[in-house]
């Protein structure tokens, strides 16, 4: 299973290879906290997606929100209560190397939110970034959203001529000027209503925009960043697996980052993800039971 901030995918298959699930369904629901709720709800995902009947020998979930090791172990015993003896819970970032059909590499998301994992030598996770659309996730959908409105209203305030990401911005939402578009994005400081309008940010670049084009460079700097931080902090790897509704969707932002990896970590080769990190969990999966 890979639980993300918007959508939650299962893939299942028999002993032998044959695919009983391949299923993709909303996660608004989702939270990784308290450990029984969790469980309960995927549970509820699991008897949705499954053919009647399912007996499930081994049950991987990579879920946002799994950030801490703690939280993860939590929620392995409340599955593992549910009656799934063969069971692994990591970050939804974790899933992107094995999907990638690698061993080790490091990791990054940037979808709806922004996040990078890794492991050290002895197989230790950790992960870096993933803060959340409020205060973090600068290359996340909802981040870049926040970091627009922000440099299009200080340059509005400065007196600037707009240069086309205020306009974007002012049309996606559908307000009339600069305050409304201030009071659209603050009165409901939500996920669901700031990451919906990221791909008017990669419009208004692509149209010209330099603003739009720095909050993209910005973002593309915060995710060379964390592979920065993950470095530091042992992760080994040759190889950095970038997946995501923003980065696989925006050459933009992705060339962006392939340029700053290969300035600042010419050892690192940069693979963009081409299936679906659930697939990283049914490799995983896979091991457990082999």
């Amino acid at each position: 299973m890979d639980v993300g901030g918007t959508k939650a995918a299962v893939r299942a298959t028999t002993r032998d290879g044959v695919r009983v699930a391949d299923v993709v369904m909303s996660s608004a629901e989702w939270d990784a906290e308290p450990a029984d709720a969790a469980a309960a709800w995927l549970a509820d995902v699991l008897l949705r997606a499954l053919p009647t009947g399912s007996t499930i020998g081994a049950l991987v979930v990579g879920a946002q929100g799994l950030d801490n090791p703690d939280v993860a172990r939590d929620l392995e015993q409340a599955l593992v209560q549910r009656g799934h003896h063969q069971v692994r819970c990591v970050n939804d970032a974790a899933l992107l190397v094995p999907a990638a059909g690698l061993d080790q590499g490091l990791g990054l998301i940037a979808g709806t939110g922004a996040i990078g994992t890794g492991t050290d030598a002895a197989e230790r996770s950790f992960v870096t970034g993933g803060w959340g659309w409020v205060i973090g996730d600068e290359a996340g959908a909802a981040g870049l959203v926040r970091e627009a409105t922000k440099a299009a209203l200080l340059a509005h305030d400065d007196g600037e001529p707009d240069d086309g990401l205020l306009q974007a911005l002012l049309a996606d939402f559908g307000v009339a000027d600069a305050e409304r578009l201030a009071r659209a994005v603050n009165d409901d400081p939500t996920m669901a209503n700031w990451a919906p309008h990221a791909a008017a940010v990669f419009h208004a670049a692509d149209r010209g925009s330099a603003l739009a084009a720095e909050v993209i460079r910005a973002g593309a700097a915060h995710l060379v960043r964390l592979i920065d931080q993950l470095r530091r902090r042992g992760a080994v790897g040759d190889a950095v697996v970038a997946a995501g509704g923003v980065i696989t969707a925006q050459p933009r932002l992705a060339d962006g980052v392939r340029e700053l990896l290969a300035e600042r970590h010419p050892d690192l080769r940069f693979v963009l993800l081409d299936q679906p990190p659930v697939a990283g969990a049914w490799f995983l999966a896979n091991r457990l039971v082999a």
